[in-house]
């Protein structure tokens, strides 16, 4: 009878919790829907949220083409579907992309503070995007890329390089290593990057280097967009084939060993693939901090530990939070933008003190 109870009563926790994980996820995907629309409405151009709903539906699902000749008549149209979304759409992206390397970080590493720049990928991007301002290389670029967006990328590239290079040394990458790699090649490539202003001497570029180390999505374009949606969603594909060996992950390196699993290769394929997307998103908008850091917390507060659950939640928590903070930096000031940096910080800055404070949560 007892054995009877216990079974019927773990049954319904395991219903429950099933339950609330699928509600959690509609609610998240109504939200995003929602929060797309409202950013694509306001700004200094206001726009109606009926008629920005419309612009939407007839351009995404064919939905109201009867209407197609009002809808695409006037400024309207074109501030939405040629301006705001393209934004929009690379705010989602961005947010969705840092706050799964975020989460794919925090358990390689087993660290609940890691997140994706831990490899030096934002001083390495910010190297890359300080030379070719400062040094006035910004005309070179590859398959029509800019050349602040090729050379930011670059610079990511070659400091993650350097971090797994430096942390595989002995042929083992341990998370104390790459944690100790990633400082070390942070402090290189940011003395490098003062080095660098210091010489040049130019207000302008120095203006330049500063807006874009604090991020912005200003530069968003339909053109500008279409690779980091593309490396995004083959991210995002591949790692949520991988939750089995994540959550092992958590466990630690020597119970994956007795369960037959060598944790090590996997650890530095994960490492190249989050650098490459961090690289990518970076080139794209600059470097935006603490999304891969307060994002997966929280989901994980709501979710657990599972990373079959904890990964889509991240992905379309990341998406909202980055839509909303740009739609927040977009209308704080008036006639003026505040870089979307700012606003992640002053969210991010007072979670990381909560954390460091609740350390004892971690992954448990």
């Amino acid at each position: 009878m007892i054995i009877d109870y216990l079974y019927e009563n773990s049954l319904k926790d395991l219903k429950g919790n099933k339950r609330r994980y699928y509600f959690i996820l509609i609610m998240l995907i109504i939200a995003l829907v929602v929060s797309v629309v409202f950013a694509v409405s306001i700004g200094a151009f206001k726009v109606d949220i009926k008629t920005a709903y419309e612009i939407l539906c007839y351009k995404i699902l064919g939905i109201g083409a009867e209407n197609a000749e009002i809808l695409t008549k006037g400024s309207a149209y074109n501030v939405i579907w040629s301006i705001r979304f393209p934004r929009v759409i690379l705010g989602a992206v961005v947010g969705a992309g840092l706050a799964l390397c975020g989460c794919i970080m925090q358990a390689c590493v087993q660290n609940p503070l890691a997140e994706p720049y831990i490899l030096g990928i934002s001083s390495g991007a910010s190297l890359g995007a300080t030379f070719s301002i400062m040094l006035g290389v910004r005309a070179f670029s590859l398959f029509n890329v800019s050349g602040v967006a090729f050379w930011s990328f670059l610079g990511a590239m070659v400091a993650s390089f350097m971090v797994l290079r430096l942390a595989s040394i002995n042929k083992k990458t341990s998370s104390t290593k790459l944690i100790l790699a990633g400082t070390v090649i942070n402090a290189l490539c940011t003395a490098f990057s003062n080095f660098i202003i210091s010489i040049a001497s130019d207000a302008e570029g120095m203006q330049s280097v500063k807006f874009w180390t604090m991020g912005s999505l200003a530069s968003a374009k339909w053109e500008s967009i279409t690779t980091p949606l593309i490396i995004t969603i083959i991210c995002c594909a591949y790692f949520l084939t991988q939750t089995r060996l994540l959550n092992t992950m958590l466990v630690g390196d020597d119970a994956a060993i007795t369960l037959g699993m060598n944790l090590n290769k996997k650890r530095k394929i994960y490492m190249v693939l989050i650098s490459i997307l961090t690289g990518v998103l970076v080139s794209a908008c600059g470097v935006i901090g603490f999304v891969g850091l307060v994002i997966p917390h929280i989901v994980r507060s709501l979710v657990g530990a599972d990373h079959k659950k904890l990964l889509p939640i991240c992905i379309l928590s990341g998406s909202i939070f980055l839509v909303i903070a740009d739609t927040v930096a977009r209308i704080i000031i008036p006639n003026s933008e505040m870089s979307i940096g700012i606003i992640t910080s002053l969210v991010g800055a007072p979670f990381f003190a909560y954390i460091l404070i609740k350390k004892s949560n971690s992954f448990k």
